[in-house]
């Protein structure tokens, strides 16, 4: 008689084929939101230098990534601009201008694909403002909540104007979805969702997004006064509870990996369409791995991937969504 028990559990783990057949959780494709950075120009790419493999794109280019995401069957892209310093100032007035990058950029990626892909739309005025904060300050120095309310609403409104399917309120103010949703219901944009970045977290994985956007040298102070602060866990629930109640979607933990109990939180709490941002940070973080020589790429970005999906997220912004449609054959 055997002195080992009948029940082997590597015994499923023995084979390719068993392995896929008894898979727990599995990624597509259409679990991912690859983020894109638009600028000025025509035929321009540029490299962003912290964060190796993200290049900005002109506006034409970004069409092409747009046919890119559609053959790779990744269903959505996130638009973010790198406003030229020129056009920036105290209250992100370029961020309500029809004709901004992002606006561009949206009627060029649905004249080259039309909706065989989503367009997900940053909602906040950090990529617009010259001191690089995500609202208007008042004169004690303080980001206004209501007035900032207000600008967000015109913003949100140029781009569902312009064709966004998504607006993704990224500032964190207080009320802003609800009067976001009334805004786009009286102006006729029934359709166009609403996915809010509920838990953004005031964290120290934004530095390289902050490059790519062109607002990391301006940023006057922090943004703690409106982030969340990353030792809570609660506030998070009270936020996504929040926007769901004032018309959201869908809502998005930001950053991931650092965050998978909250992602695994508000999944069981709510039962609600749930995003992680996999943010600049943590793609530099896998590249400076790669770079290092301490682990491989794909297999780096499979595992955090499926981390995110393990945990109850819907889906997956993040860089890394070419190279992991490629490894799952899209």
């Amino acid at each position: 008689m055997s002195q080992y028990p009948h029940l082997r559990l590597r015994r499923t783990r023995a084979t390719t084929w068993s392995r896929a057949l008894y898979r727990e959780t599995v990624l597509t494709p259409a679990d991912l939101i690859w983020p894109l950075f638009v600028t000025e120009g025509r035929g321009v790419e540029e490299p962003v230098g912290s964060l190796p493999g993200v290049s900005r794109w002109s506006v034409d280019a970004i069409a092409d990534r747009a046919r890119e995401a559609v053959a790779l069957g990744i269903p959505c892209v996130a638009l973010f601009p790198n406003t030229p310093h020129a056009l920036r100032n105290e209250t992100g007035t370029e961020a309500h201008n029809p004709q901004n990058l992002v606006c561009t950029a949206i009627r060029a990626i649905k004249d080259a694909v039309g909706d065989d892909l989503g367009v997900l739309t940053d909602v906040a005025l950090d990529p617009y403002t010259s001191h690089g904060q995500d609202g208007l300050i008042d004169d004690n120095g303080y980001v206004a909540n209501d007035a900032t309310v207000d600008a967000l609403v015109g913003q949100a409104l140029v781009q569902a104007s312009a064709g966004a399917d998504i607006v993704a309120p990224s500032d964190m103010m207080d009320g802003r979805i609800g009067v976001i949703r009334e805004a786009l219901e009286d102006q006729g944009h029934h359709n166009v969702q609403i996915m809010a970045y509920a838990a953004k977290y005031a964290s120290a994985f934004y530095g390289p997004f902050r490059d790519a956007v062109g607002s990391g040298g301006l940023l006057k102070g922090d943004k703690k006064t409106y982030q969340m602060d990353p030792a809570n866990g609660d506030e998070a629930l009270r936020e996504v509870e929040l926007d769901l109640l004032e018309g959201a979607d869908s809502v998005m933990v930001k950053p991931g990996l650092p965050y998978l109990d909250i992602v695994r939180r508000v999944h069981e709490e709510f039962g609600v369409p749930t995003f992680a941002y996999q943010v600049s940070g943590e793609y530099a973080m896998i590249e400076a791995a790669v770079a290092a020589g301490a682990g491989e790429r794909e297999p780096l970005v499979m595992e955090t991937l499926t981390a995110f999906k393990r945990a109850g997220a819907s889906g997956v912004l993040t860089y890394h969504a070419p190279v992991a449609a490629r490894l799952m054959g899209g």
